[in-house]
């Protein structure tokens, strides 16, 4: 297992806003060791900045304050964020492609996108300065990770537009790590690279590390010999029992890492490998906030709802209060005491599926396949209609190795787990190796079929 974190990192900021202040250039040994009061006065200075800067370059922003009956100046505290209307990301799509940047389009170093597979895509941008900062938080991550200056890192996630690749890769160079910019697919390349370059960490969506696992395994290869140490995935929800799988599975250490890229990309927040017990947000650059997702209001620590994002050092495209629409909640930091830790993402608000009546997430679902004998950890949701009422079908792949009782064991296992743990009844498929779709990127868990034909 690698080396435990518990030392500082030193990639935060010095104090200073996205309008002239000094976030950029030299590392800030004791970012980590802020008091509460030095953090939270940090914070309400970065805000204030934050949202002059907002409403005095980015149109949207400034109507949306008149209207809502607020300025800048009207953020005394924290607290206050909390009167500022809410970013929607209906709100970028509609100001694409550049309608959200505060700064010319001179300054721009950088644009990703979102894949807008829905619509529109989000585009974001990047000064040299969020750049730099988005390296630094990387390599924070990376450290608290377990990662080291001279260790070598696979990166799995997909380069181009999606904010995975480049915004893991500058971090882990900016650590001092050797990076393997491996991207997606080719996925019998990526076992033969893991098994000649002898990489100690991995960077990849944990879906697509299970399609590496079974290709180790087709291969003959058991994944416990790999020079693996530390697996970091992000980019999409995944349970205590996946952790399980691939720790147990690849003999290392599977920690989270958060982000999206319209408030940054990859480095938000990250789980630290001594404590595995959720995710530091660096609050230093991120204020985050808990609301209703009902009703936006907002709510204490410790209660579940909706995370909120307010960026406090972006330059390029400052974002208020951006509804994520991640489920989880804040607790008080552990390994990082400084900052504060949100649970692991257990689903998001518009993944909810509502079932005659009950509310439930891919997340549970995965939770009962991967305890389930007989079955791989791929699994998809179909919703179809009959008639008038909602029908939800479980599909898991069977083991190599399953009989066609085992198969039939796992199938009324997984419904009753359903049943009896979520109280709603689901039809329950188990189908052959390999015959769902595999997933270089994020895996797409629900197949809403209920308006074919």
């Amino acid at each position: 297992m690698p080396e435990a974190a518990t030392d500082s990192t030193t990639t935060g900021r010095a104090p200073g806003g996205p309008a002239g202040g000094s976030c950029g250039g030299e590392w800030c040994e004791d970012a980590e060791r802020l008091s509460a009061d030095a953090l939270h006065a940090l914070q309400l200075t970065r805000l204030r900045a934050s949202l002059r800067h907002a409403y005095d370059n980015v149109p949207f922003y400034r109507t949306a304050f008149d209207r809502a009956g607020v300025h800048p100046e009207d953020c005394r505290s924290v607290a206050d964020l909390a009167r500022f209307p809410f970013t929607v990301k209906d709100d970028l799509r509609a100001h694409y492609p550049f309608g959200m940047f505060a700064v010319p389009r001179d300054r721009i170093r950088r644009l990703h996108a979102s894949s807008g597979t829905t619509g529109r895509p989000t585009v974001v941008g990047y000064t040299e300065r969020d750049l730099a900062n988005w390296a630094e938080l990387v390599a924070r991550s990376l450290r608290a990770a377990g990662g080291r200056p001279g260790h070598t890192v696979h990166i799995a996630y997909g380069y181009g537009l999606f904010t995975g690749g480049l915004g893991a890769h500058y971090g882990a160079e900016r650590l001092g790590c050797t990076v393997v910019p491996a991207s997606g697919g080719m996925t019998s390349r990526q076992v033969q690279l893991i098994q000649d370059f002898r990489p100690e960490i991995i960077m990849v969506t944990p879906s697509y590390m299970l399609t590496l696992l079974d290709e180790f395994e087709r291969q003959g290869i058991d994944p416990r010999t790999t020079s693996l140490k530390v697996g970091v995935f992000g980019a999409e929800p995944w349970t205590q029992e996946m952790r399980r799988e691939i720790e147990e599975r690849f003999a290392l250490d599977a920690v989270d890492i958060y982000g999206l890229s319209e408030v940054m990309g990859p480095g938000v927040a990250q789980e630290c490998v001594e404590t595995k017990d959720g995710l530091h947000l660096w609050e230093d650059h991120f204020l985050p906030e808990i609301v209703d997702p009902i009703t936006g209001e907002v709510l204490p620590d410790g209660a579940h709802g909706e995370l909120v994002l307010t960026s406090l050092t972006r330059e390029a495209m400052p974002i208020v209060r951006y509804r994520t629409r991640d489920l989880t909640r804040l607790l008080p930091g552990t390994a990082r005491p400084a900052f504060r830790r949100m649970e692991k993402i257990t689903g998001r608000s518009d993944d909810m599926i509502i079932l005659r009546g009950v509310n439930l997430f891919p997340a549970q679902i995965e939770e009962i396949v991967l305890r389930t004998p007989g079955v791989a950890p791929h699994f998809q949701l179909r919703l179809t209609r009959e008639g008038r009422l909602d029908r939800l079908t479980v599909r898991a792949e069977a083991r190599p190795d399953a009989t066609a009782d085992d198969r039939a064991a796992a199938a009324g296992r997984i419904a009753r787990g359903v049943k009896d743990g979520i109280g709603v009844t689901v039809a329950v498929e188990i189908v052959d190796p390999e015959t769902l779709e595999r997933s270089v990127g994020k895996f797409k868990r629900i197949v809403d079929a209920r308006r074919e034909g």
